[in-house]
Protein backbone atom coordinates (compact mmCIF):
# COMPACT_ATOMS: atom_id res chain seq x y z
CA UNK A 1 0.00 0.00 0.00
CA UNK A 2 1.52 3.51 -0.71
CA UNK A 3 1.83 6.16 1.34
CA UNK A 4 1.43 9.82 0.84
CA UNK A 5 3.81 10.85 -2.35
CA UNK A 6 3.15 7.73 -3.65
CA UNK A 7 6.48 5.97 -1.26
CA UNK A 8 5.14 2.86 0.55
CA UNK A 9 3.76 2.76 4.44
CA UNK A 10 6.49 2.43 6.83
CA UNK A 11 7.64 -1.47 7.47
CA UNK A 12 8.02 -0.50 11.27
CA UNK A 13 4.42 1.16 11.60
CA UNK A 14 1.83 -1.51 13.78
CA UNK A 15 -1.15 -2.91 11.41
CA UNK A 16 -4.83 -2.58 12.44
CA UNK A 17 -4.82 -5.87 13.44
CA UNK A 18 -1.41 -5.18 15.96
CA UNK A 19 -3.32 -2.53 17.50
CA UNK A 20 -6.85 -4.04 17.62
CA UNK A 21 -4.57 -7.24 19.89
CA UNK A 22 -3.07 -4.68 22.03
CA UNK A 23 -6.01 -3.42 22.82
CA UNK A 24 -7.41 -6.64 24.06
CA UNK A 25 -4.70 -7.88 26.42
CA UNK A 26 -5.74 -7.62 29.94
CA UNK A 27 -4.55 -7.12 33.15
CA UNK A 28 -5.90 -10.15 34.27
CA UNK A 29 -3.67 -12.04 31.26
CA UNK A 30 -0.40 -10.60 32.25
CA UNK A 31 -0.40 -9.60 36.03
CA UNK A 32 2.30 -10.39 38.65
CA UNK A 33 1.70 -12.26 41.77
CA UNK A 34 0.85 -9.30 44.66
CA UNK A 35 3.50 -8.64 47.90
CA UNK A 36 0.67 -8.98 50.51
CA UNK A 37 0.66 -9.00 54.02
CA UNK A 38 -2.30 -8.62 56.63
CA UNK A 39 -3.10 -4.87 57.28
CA UNK A 40 -3.06 -6.10 61.43
CA UNK A 41 0.72 -6.53 61.43
CA UNK A 42 3.12 -4.09 62.69
CA UNK A 43 5.72 -1.87 61.19
CA UNK A 44 8.55 -3.90 62.52
CA UNK A 45 7.07 -7.13 60.63
CA UNK A 46 6.81 -4.82 57.38
CA UNK A 47 10.02 -3.60 57.56
CA UNK A 48 11.31 -7.08 58.72
CA UNK A 49 9.45 -8.66 55.76
CA UNK A 50 10.57 -5.81 53.06
CA UNK A 51 13.63 -6.56 54.20
CA UNK A 52 14.41 -10.36 54.58
CA UNK A 53 12.94 -11.12 51.22
CA UNK A 54 14.80 -8.12 49.62
CA UNK A 55 10.91 -6.33 48.13
CA UNK A 56 10.81 -2.82 47.61
CA UNK A 57 7.10 -2.52 48.42
CA UNK A 58 3.90 -4.91 49.38
CA UNK A 59 0.48 -4.41 49.66
CA UNK A 60 -1.76 -4.56 52.76
CA UNK A 61 -4.68 -6.41 52.73
CA UNK A 62 -8.20 -6.55 55.04
CA UNK A 63 -9.35 -10.08 56.13
CA UNK A 64 -11.46 -10.25 52.93
CA UNK A 65 -7.96 -9.82 50.97
CA UNK A 66 -9.29 -6.35 49.64
CA UNK A 67 -6.17 -4.02 49.32
CA UNK A 68 -6.18 -1.35 52.01
CA UNK A 69 -3.12 0.46 51.27
CA UNK A 70 0.58 -0.31 49.22
CA UNK A 71 3.94 0.37 51.39
CA UNK A 72 6.95 1.00 49.97
CA UNK A 73 10.41 0.60 51.62
CA UNK A 74 11.16 4.03 50.99
CA UNK A 75 8.14 5.55 53.07
CA UNK A 76 9.26 3.27 55.84
CA UNK A 77 12.79 4.96 55.87
CA UNK A 78 11.49 8.20 55.26
CA UNK A 79 9.51 7.38 58.94
CA UNK A 80 12.47 6.30 60.81
CA UNK A 81 14.26 8.92 60.08
CA UNK A 82 12.31 11.69 60.52
CA UNK A 83 13.76 12.80 63.85
CA UNK A 84 10.40 13.25 66.07
CA UNK A 85 10.07 9.64 65.88
CA UNK A 86 11.72 7.44 68.33
CA UNK A 87 13.73 5.72 66.86
CA UNK A 88 13.89 2.13 69.82
CA UNK A 89 12.60 -0.87 67.88
CA UNK A 90 9.36 -0.91 70.79
CA UNK A 91 7.81 1.95 68.89
CA UNK A 92 7.77 -0.51 65.19
CA UNK A 93 6.52 -3.33 67.29
CA UNK A 94 3.24 -1.29 68.43
CA UNK A 95 2.44 0.84 65.85
CA UNK A 96 0.23 -0.83 62.99
CA UNK A 97 1.49 -0.57 59.41
CA UNK A 98 -2.23 0.24 58.26
CA UNK A 99 -1.17 3.68 59.88
CA UNK A 100 1.63 4.32 56.91
CA UNK A 101 -1.66 4.56 54.22
CA UNK A 102 -2.98 7.85 53.99
CA UNK A 103 -4.89 7.04 50.70
CA UNK A 104 -6.41 3.42 49.50
CA UNK A 105 -3.83 1.90 46.39
CA UNK A 106 -5.19 2.35 43.07
CA UNK A 107 -6.97 -0.59 41.40
CA UNK A 108 -8.03 -2.28 38.19
CA UNK A 109 -10.40 -5.04 37.17
CA UNK A 110 -8.76 -8.01 36.16
CA UNK A 111 -10.83 -7.47 33.34
CA UNK A 112 -9.06 -3.95 32.24
CA UNK A 113 -7.56 -3.33 29.35
CA UNK A 114 -3.48 -3.12 29.60
CA UNK A 115 -3.75 0.02 27.69
CA UNK A 116 -5.92 1.78 30.13
CA UNK A 117 -3.69 0.92 33.15
CA UNK A 118 -0.90 2.03 31.49
CA UNK A 119 -2.54 5.37 30.77
CA UNK A 120 -3.80 5.45 34.63
CA UNK A 121 -0.17 4.84 36.19
CA UNK A 122 1.11 7.82 33.44
CA UNK A 123 -1.85 9.78 34.49
CA UNK A 124 -1.57 9.66 38.24
CA UNK A 125 2.32 9.13 38.35
CA UNK A 126 2.47 5.67 39.85
CA UNK A 127 4.79 2.71 38.74
CA UNK A 128 1.88 0.17 40.13
CA UNK A 129 -1.71 -0.72 40.76
CA UNK A 130 -3.49 -3.52 42.09
CA UNK A 131 -5.13 -6.27 40.28
CA UNK A 132 -8.56 -6.91 41.84
CA UNK A 133 -11.30 -9.51 41.12
CA UNK A 134 -14.76 -8.86 40.95
CA UNK A 135 -15.34 -8.95 44.66
CA UNK A 136 -12.47 -6.55 45.18
CA UNK A 137 -9.65 -9.10 46.86
CA UNK A 138 -6.53 -8.12 45.46
CA UNK A 139 -5.15 -10.99 43.10
CA UNK A 140 -2.32 -9.35 40.93
CA UNK A 141 0.08 -6.41 40.26
CA UNK A 142 0.43 -4.14 37.10
CA UNK A 143 3.72 -2.05 36.82
CA UNK A 144 5.32 -0.32 34.31
CA UNK A 145 7.80 -2.54 33.47
CA UNK A 146 4.77 -5.99 32.48
CA UNK A 147 3.43 -2.58 30.42
CA UNK A 148 7.29 -2.50 28.99
CA UNK A 149 7.09 -6.39 28.61
CA UNK A 150 4.10 -7.05 26.67
CA UNK A 151 3.06 -3.84 24.72
CA UNK A 152 6.09 -3.43 22.60
CA UNK A 153 5.58 -6.71 20.17
CA UNK A 154 1.97 -5.00 19.51
CA UNK A 155 4.05 -1.70 18.07
CA UNK A 156 6.88 -2.91 16.30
Amino acid sequence: MSGIFGRAASPNKPTASKQNAARRVTCGQVMQKPRVLSSAVTMDRVLTTLTSRDWDHLFLVDDYGVPVGRIHAVDMLKLIQRKRVNRDLAWMQAVEASQLISQPPMQVSSRTPLLKAAALMITHDINQMAVVDHEGALIGVISHAIVARHLPKFIL
